[in-house]
């Protein structure tokens, strides 16, 4: 059974740092495709960073040059380091794997976490 569990979440201040972290099990971690995914308080959810199982990455427009996505196979585990954080980026931050196609399409990631949430004030 796949799980993946979200920590790191927190609030901080404009301009500050939090880094996420998404435990996995379950399942042949360095094969699948690893995404994190963002929701905020009355609009759907989008795709923030994916790394694929060769490292390859993508962002959002919105991420690129402030977050940075990176894996430990070793330690089955996810990170997504950000970076001068705007009050925008707050939501219920969330982690996805599946083994097809690396894209940040929701609909191309078949596990989910629970979430963490991320709280940016001004």
């Amino acid at each position: 059974q796949v799980q993946l569990v979200e920590s790191g979440g927190g609030s901080v201040q404009a301009g500050g740092s939090l880094r996420l972290s998404c435990a996995a099990s379950g399942y042949t971690y360095s094969s699948y495709c690893m995404g994190w995914f963002r929701q905020a308080p009355g609009k759907e959810r989008e795709g923030v960073a994916a790394v694929d199982d060769d490292g390859s990455t993508s962002y959002a427009d919105s991420a690129k040059g402030r977050f940075t996505i990176s894996k430990d196979n070793a330690k089955n585990t996810v990170y997504l380091q950000m970076n001068s954080l705007k009050p925008e980026d707050t939501g219920m931050y969330y982690c996805a794997a599946d083994g097809g196609l690396c894209t940040l399409d929701l609909d191309g990631f078949g596990y989910w976490g629970q979430g963490t949430q991320v709280t940016v004030s001004s």
